[in-house]
């Protein structure tokens, strides 16, 4: 029998948080002027930053491009999120394990 996860407890951030904390913020960029020079609506990386939506291949790739960050890493980012919050549902889906014969 293989051995239980050890469950860490620890929720990954949501990419917007990092975003909104590791970019903007240090570099005094409003919502406004990061959305402009990301060539987005205001209301767009409004949503991201403050948790309502996930992040984008597209928005990712605007990112990389404007602050250098990576585009690939910003990605795990958002999957690490997803796959945490889904795991938070886990008692919800109903699955039979598969049995062979």
């Amino acid at each position: 029998m293989a051995p239980k996860a050890i469950k860490v407890g620890m929720r990954p951030p949501h990419p917007g948080e990092f975003i909104r904390e590791e970019v903007l913020e240090p570099l005094n960029l409003s919502i406004t002027k990061a959305a402009e020079i990301l060539g987005v609506r205001r209301a767009t990386l409004s949503d991201l930053v403050n948790e309502k939506t996930a992040l984008s291949p597209e928005m990712a790739l605007r990112i990389e491009k404007a602050f250098d960050l990576d585009m690939n890493t910003l990605l795990q980012m958002q999957a690490w999120y997803d796959a945490s919050a889904m795991r938070e549902q886990s008692a919800y889906i109903d699955v039979e394990r598969y049995k062979t014969g």
